[in-house]
Order: structure tokens, then C-alpha cells, then sequence
């Protein structure tokens, strides 16, 4: 089922003020787990989720798999789901949008969207066709457009901010809600960017950028965890598996584990 229409304005409105912190989750119980500790809406990784359908990252992943993730994501949470569709999984923006439609048909309020190495023009039309088609079937969704000028070095240091401005005002005029420009973390590139993108300013969580109040003053209103979190549960639960494996003496059960009544009551 699509996402109430109170779900997807409820994610816009978490983007007016403040700012929003997506701890991003990899499947349904990293979503429902986030929920559990007060996140007001959850995001997924596509690096994580990726990963635990067993596929890498980068338009990678078989959109059923995808589908599949969604929907019991959605079956576990009350809270508002925004969906990281890599590129689209296509070139063709008509076969983007039959896809970003299925997306939210399996109940996702937001998406992200990239544009990569690619041309702007090519997002742009991605995004002009997942409006046509949702403002056909009667749905509504949050467009985050993601360009990766900083993450990609797409342009001279120099030119990177008027590049994403340009950029940004590109989206903004196909239907965009927001634009994510991951790996800015010069405090003058994001004050500026936040002031004239006109679109709400998302950024990735980096060393340089752990300061949420800073974030927020500067006029950021999304931070977001990008794999951080699962790369760190993959590389603490591989530590664990080689000892376990290979040591002589296991430190298992860990201590610092939630216990497994605690989590079996999350999905009670």
C-alpha cells in the first residue's frame, strides 16, 4: 500500500526547521530498530541494504529485492520511510519512474535519487517523470535529488559550489524537494548552498561534520548516515565471527549486546 498522504507531509514538514537526523537502517529490523530509539521518519542506505540482499553497491540491486526490502520495512514501522534508489536502476527516466512508482505503491514516502557521473539534464528528466507518473496514479512522494559534485570531484574546488547551485536550481524546477550533496564539509560551501538552493540542504555525516547544532545554524536541515552504521555493525559482528571462528577463547556472548528478549519485543 502507497504511504498515507499525512506520511509524506509529515516528511516534508521534518524538513521546514531544525534538523532532521536519518540514522540510515539496511533492512526491516535496523528500521524498526531506529524507530524503537526515536527517530521521527527512517531513510535506507543503498550501500547497506545492498549488502544484506547480498548484491554491491551501485544500481547494483534487482529492483524486486528491492521491492521486497520496502514493503517489510513498512509492515514494521509507523514512521515515515524515504528510500535511496541509487540512479533509478535505469537510464530511461519512463523506466525510473514505473520503478520510483513501485516504490511508493510499497508504501515509501520519500526517495533519493542520484545523478552521478551523469548529465544533470538526465536527472532532471528522471524527475519531471516520476511527477508526471505519480501525479497520474494519485500518489505524492518527497524527490531528494542527490548530486555528487563534492563526492565525485565533478568540478575545480573552486567552481563546486556554483556547479551544485546550478545543479540544484536544475532539480528544483523538475519537482525536486530537497537536494543531498554528500562530502561538502566547508562550513562557507554549506552556508551558502543552504542559503541559495533553494531546496531543503541534506548532508552526509563525516568526520568534519559531527556538530549537529553547528549543522543546523549553518542552515542544514538533513544530516544523514549514509553506510556508517552499517559498516560498523559489519565490521563489530566480524570481529566477533573470527574470534568465535578462529580464536582460542571467544568473548561471546558480548556484553554490550541488546538482549534477546529486547529484541524480540520490538516486533511483538
Amino acid at each position: 500500500m502507497p504511504a498515507l498522504p499525512d506520511a509524506v507531509a509529515r516528511f516534508r514538514h521534518l524538513h521546514q526547521g531544525g534538523l532532521l537526523r536519518l540514522a540510515n537502517a539496511w533492512d526491516a529490523g535496523t528500521a524498526r530498530l531506529a524507530e524503537h530509539h526515536g527517530a521521527p521518519a527512517v531513510a535506507t542506505t543503498s550501500a547497506g541494504l545492498a549488502w544484506s540482499q547480498g548484491y554491491p553497491d551501485g544500481d547494483q540491486l534487482a529492483v524486486d529485492a528491492l521491492l521486497h526490502a520496502v514493503s517489510a520495512i513498512v509492515r514494521v514501522i509507523q514512521i515515515p520511510l524515504t528510500v535511496d534508489v541509487e540512479g533509478g536502476y535505469s537510464d530511461d527516466p519512463a523506466r525510473v519512474a514505473e520503478t520510483v512508482l513501485r516504490v511508493v505503491q510499497a508504501g515509501a514516502a520519500g526517495i533519493n535519487l542520484e545523478d552521478g557521473n551523469g548529465d544533470p539534464a538526465l536527472l532532471a528528466d528522471k524527475i519531471r517523470a516520476i511527477r508526471q507518473a505519480c501525479t497520474a496514479h494519485g500518489v505524492d512522494v518527497f524527490i531528494n535529488a542527490r548530486t555528487d559534485v563534492y563526492l565525485r570531484g565533478l568540478a575545480e574546488e573552486s567552481a563546486r559550489v556554483d556547479e551544485t547551485l546550478a545543479r540544484a536550481a536544475r532539480y528544483r524546477e523538475a519537482g525536486a524537494d530537497g537536494l543531498f550533496v554528500p562530502a561538502v564539509v566547508a562550513e562557507a560551501d554549506i552556508r551558502v548552498l543552504a542559503r541559495d538552493a533553494g531546496l531543503p540542504l541534506n548532508v552526509m555525516l563525516r568526520p568534519q561534520l559531527r556538530d549537529f547544532d553547528a549543522l543546523a545554524a549553518w542552515g542544514v536541515r538533513r544530516v544523514s548516515a549514509g553506510s556508517a552504521l552499517a559498516e560498523a555493525a559489519f565490521g563489530h559482528v566480524g570481529r566477533q565471527m573470527d574470534d568465535f571462528l578462529h580464536g582460542t577463547h571467544t568473548t561471546l556472548p558480548d556484553p554490550q549486546a541488546m538482549g534477546y528478549g529486547a529484541i524480540n519485543a520490538l516486533f511483538g
